[in-house]
């Protein structure tokens, strides 16, 4: 059994670069695979292995200069959802863009998952989805508005573009594990909007803690790891992944004439050239090979 965690935490790094190499090194050598990112606005990422490596991982972030508050949220997978692992020195932990955007300097209201239902039913409240537009497809909370946005980048001109809609309205935001709403709701405070509320802990945390019965959210939660989708409970869910545009589809999908393993899906057929698909197709081709020979070539899960 692998235990996976899924992390961020905003501090002040000075030199994120001097940071990498000892916890690629720590990384290695406890087996651990997966994501994580460093930058001068803190850490961020989503790594799998045993249960002690990941603990001593921790441990040594929650080390690093103002991380001590560090949290995160675990859950378990039988099989590596990681094939490689990656640590990297970035502009952003989260792109959005946007410089002025602090969230040390302030941030929405958290909302507990408890008491997240009663909020976003309330008349005066509009919820906000902050999440890509192929993450909203296969799920979201009951009522959530859907900027369809390709990239997290996209947002601050939905907003401008949006914003009158939302007069005398509270805001609630949500994600995936809250790090997006850590920085889109500073960014509407800086637009004066008075009343911006988030997610504790994102949807993750609200299915893991809110009971199935009691929950408003419909759906699958995308992730981006091996698992593709999880639902209540953090159960892994029916998706798959499109190898060619990195879109979840179900397994009725891979059944459709369209679909090519690695070259095409219903969503992206028509979105790529017979040059690409012919691209695609040797490199499925030589990632076969690759795994008959038991290489490790080319991973499109992280």
């Amino acid at each position: 059994m692998f235990t996976i965690a899924a992390l961020y935490h905003f501090t002040r790094f000075d030199d994120p670069a001097a940071l990498r190499g000892p916890l690629l090194q720590l990384c290695e050598a406890e087996g651990i695979s997966g994501t994580l990112l460093l930058a001068r606005e803190g850490v961020n990422g989503t790594i799998a292995g045993p249960r002690a490596g990941i603990e001593l991982v921790l441990a040594h972030l929650r080390g690093l200069p103002g991380c001590a508050g560090l949290e995160h949220k675990e859950s378990q997978s039988a099989e590596q959802p990681f094939r490689r692992l990656k640590v990297r020195v970035k502009k952003e932990i989260v792109t959005m863009g946007q410089p002025d955007v602090d969230p040390l300097a302030k941030v929405g209201h958290y909302v507990e998952p408890e008491a997240w239902n009663a909020l976003i039913q309330s008349p005066d409240v509009a919820v906000i989805d902050t999440r890509n537009d192929y993450e909203v497809a296969i799920g979201t909370f009951q009522g959530a508005i859907d900027p369809e946005t390709a990239s997290f980048r996209d947002f601050p001109k939905w907003w401008e573009e949006n914003k009158a809609r939302f007069h005398n309205k509270k805001i609630a935001m949500f994600c995936t594990g809250g790090i997006r709403c850590e920085k889109s709701t500073n960014y509407l405070i800086g637009q004066g909007v008075e009343e911006v509320y988030h997610l504790k802990g994102g949807i993750l945390k609200y299915l893991e803690e809110v009971p199935e019965s009691e929950s408003t959210w419909d759906g699958e939660c995308f992730v981006f790891d091996g698992r593709v989708s999880v639902g209540h409970g953090l159960r892994e869910g029916p998706h798959e992944l499109c190898y060619a545009c990195r879109r979840p589809i179900l397994p009725e999908d891979m059944k459709r004439d369209d679909y090519e393993h690695g070259v095409s899906c219903r969503y992206c057929v028509g979105e790529t050239t017979v040059a690409d698909k012919e691209r695609f197709r040797e490199r499925q081709k030589q990632i076969a090979l690759a795994e008959a020979r038991g290489d490790k070539h080319m991973r499109f899960l992280d």
